[in-house]
């Protein structure tokens, strides 16, 4: 079982997985064995709202860094998912399809978009943020949003 990093703001609870870099804008990616999972941060996913649809590129579509790898249409908003590393779709999780909802429910679990073969972990991961600095900005996001 993971140790989530967790912060209660107002009402709500964010966990950040301490096993996974960040992009700045939330996209949340796990090394493992020369490739890399990708999903939403908790904090992305509450704040969006309840997702309704999923749009993964497809496994063989190749990503440089930045590329446009995922849409998401929620209650909110839609949101176009800028790919955090480079390399190749692998895999799409074969649960969003009828089920695009197990983002909101486990987002660090089921409810992950996509694998990745990466092109050089090591350079991707120097533009990202480790959990712990993510942590940070989330909590200071999250304070921003309550006191709009």
């Amino acid at each position: 079982m993971t140790e989530f990093l967790e912060a209660a703001i107002d009402k709500f609870t964010f966990r950040v997985d301490p096993g996974c870099h960040y992009s700045s804008e939330g996209i949340w990616a796990r090394f493992e064995d020369g490739r890399v999972r990708l999903g939403l941060s908790d904090f992305l996913q509450q704040r969006s709202g309840d997702i309704a649809f999923v749009d993964v590129k497809a496994a063989g579509t190749v990503l440089a860094l930045d590329d446009e790898f995922a849409s998401i249409e929620t209650v909110k908003t839609n949101l176009m998912l800028a790919s955090p590393v480079s390399g190749k779709v692998l895999q799409v999780n074969p649960a969003l399809e009828m089920t695009p909802e197990v983002i909101n429910q486990d987002p660090f679990g089921e409810g992950w978009l996509c694998e990745v073969e990466l092109n050089d972990w090591d350079a991707n991961r120097t533009l990202m943020l480790d959990a712990d600095a993510y942590f940070e900005k989330m909590k200071h996001e999250a304070e921003e949003v309550q006191r709009k």
